[in-house]
């Protein structure tokens, strides 16, 4: 019994030193260097100053909505309500043709914070008729109330009267206005004058002027390069090919479509009155659609008889044998 209990001891000692001997002959652990993940460093390139292009604020106060709202303080219709921009009344007469009418003046809208109480406003312009020759021009304000567009106040800027630039001031909305002076004729303004006014507690309160009365000249068209935008009050200009005047050293040019033009015109007695001397310009050849509108605009040009302003737009009236109409330019 105790021979086969040695010779296993025996294979159990036997077996143990081989796992020793080659747990001690066991090659080293190699530690592999962990891979490092290299960046380039970051260029110190300068922010480039782009415009962020802002996304519309849905106010409603734009043009579709203020061209259905309604209005106080219209001599013509107190209130009125507008439709897609204009309202008419019932004749004078039953069977006329004369009736009161109110509309709004081509597209003009000035949208800021008048007060500067963190509050956005819109001011429009709308032009009453009651029949006669005359043409009150209104100045309303407009903000929104729960969503709702509500007339703070409207008021009265004059017969006739032109707008010659308009825009926010310091907590106030001015207009640059032609109006008849005391010697003027109604149909004929000729007075420059700046007028201002205060939002406060919800009313336009007037500002005194700061600025004497002025005399209308060719040279107020002087202070901008103008392009051409209506070939007449309800027929538009093409964008191209563009159509631009100026005034420079007495001298109405520009470019014509294809060419450049210029005239020497004068001025007649009447505010506004004017003539285009003999047309001078270059001679290039362009494509025929670019010179249609290069002869229609000279054309129209050489026949200008008066000169004014609408909306804060240059207008030039003129005469041909095809009729007459309105050339209205934008400021650049």
């Amino acid at each position: 019994m105790k021979r086969p209990l040695v010779i296993i001891l025996a294979v159990l000692l036997l077996a143990l030193g081989l796992w020793v001997s080659k747990l001690g002959r066991q090659e080293p652990v190699v530690e592999k260097p962990v891979e490092q993940v290299v960046t380039e460093p970051v260029k110190d390139e300068p922010v480039k100053d782009e415009p962020v292009k802002a996304e519309p604020v849905k106010t409603g106060l734009n043009l579709a909505s203020l061209k259905n709202a309604t209005y106080f303080g219209i001599q013509e219709q107190d209130p009125v309500t507008l439709t897609n921009g204009v309202w008419e009344g019932e004749p004078y007469e039953e069977g006329g043709s004369s009736r009161p009418s109110v509309n709004f003046i081509r597209d003009f809208l000035l949208i800021g914070d008048i007060d500067g109480n963190g509050t956005t406003e819109a001011a429009v312009l709308l032009a009453g008729r009651g029949g006669g020759s005359g043409e009150n021009i209104y100045m309303a304000v407009v903000h929104l109330v729960d969503g709702k567009l509500k007339n703070l106040d409207t008021v009265l800027v004059g017969d006739r009267v032109q707008i010659r630039k308009a825009g926010f001031g310091k907590q106030h909305i001015f207009l640059d206005v032609v109006r008849a002076g005391p010697d003027d004729a109604m149909c004929c303004p000729g007075e420059l004058a700046m007028l201002g006014w205060r939002l406060q507690d919800d009313a336009l309160a007037p500002m005194e002027a700061t600025t004497e009365p002025r005399r209308l000249s060719l040279e107020m068209i002087a202070d901008s390069d103008w392009v051409l935008r209506w070939w007449s009050l309800d027929e538009p200009a093409p964008a191209a090919p563009e159509v631009t005047l100026s005034l420079t050293d007495g001298r109405l040019g520009g470019k014509s479509g294809c060419n450049r033009h210029f005239t020497a015109p004068s001025i007649g007695a009447q505010p506004g009155d004017i003539a285009m001397g003999p047309p001078g310009g270059t001679m290039m050849a362009c494509p025929e659609d670019i010179m249609a509108v290069e002869q229609r605009y000279l054309a129209q040009m050489e026949s200008v008889k008066k000169y004014g302003f609408l909306a804060g737009m240059l207008a030039l009236s003129y005469e041909t044998e095809d009729g007459h109409g309105v050339m209205l330019f934008e400021r650049r």
